[in-house]
């Protein structure tokens, strides 16, 4: 089981708004982080530190393809992450309400 401090930090993650976005863009597929740079419009070193974050926290695991870095979500033992992110808006709304095309291409 999580200590209290564990729990806490990872609701820390969750309180930056990119960090929340992100984990919840990816509860229903994996993310490049060449998709984040077009979603976010914030570098690439930006949205590798999130990630990297994310990962060091246990929330995401990456998978290295070429020279991209894939993310997907990985709080199944994190019930109280994944009750948050429950409650948060599928993909299509997410990118919508961020003025953005739902981006399924692999990138180059």
């Amino acid at each position: 089981m999580d200590t209290l401090v564990e729990i806490a930090d990872d609701m820390k993650l969750l309180g930056d708004k990119t960090r929340l976005v992100m984990l919840s863009l990816l509860k229903e597929r994996e993310w490049c982080v060449c998709e984040f740079v077009g979603i976010f419009d914030i570098s690439q070193p930006a949205i590798s530190q999130h990630l990297r974050k994310l990962k060091d926290q246990g929330l995401v695991k990456e998978d290295k393809r070429g020279q991209w870095v894939y993310y997907s979500l990985s709080v199944n033992d994190k019930p109280y992450i994944q009750a948050v992110l429950d409650h948060m808006p599928d993909s299509r709304t997410i990118l919508t309400l961020l003025n953005k095309e739902l981006i399924v291409t692999e990138c180059e």
